[in-house]
């Protein structure tokens, strides 16, 4: 789980502007530090099906995320995915 310093870190490096907390940006940045934590974390408790489920539905949102900020803005799509090292 993340602590409250990372994540305002993590929003304060992904926000539009100031007091900004909602934006897909950070959403899918918060997102991807989770799942990245969560995999990490299933590599050593293979057997933690519970956790994989979890794993699988932050891809999922992630995913819708990513999808919609696509739709609305593609530039700012790939700026995201390059900035997250998502894709290639």
């Amino acid at each position: 789980m993340l602590k409250k310093e990372e994540k305002q870190k993590i929003v304060s490096e992904y926000e539009n502007h100031e007091s900004d907390t909602g934006s897909p940006e950070v959403q899918v940045a918060i997102l991807t530090n989770r799942i990245n934590e969560l995999t990490e974390h299933l590599k050593t408790h293979k057997k933690d099906h519970s956790s994989r489920r979890g794993l699988l539905k932050m891809v999922g949102r992630r995913s819708s995320l990513l999808r919609y900020v696509k739709t609305k803005d593609p530039a700012r799509y790939q700026k995201l995915i390059s900035r997250l090292g998502l894709r290639k």
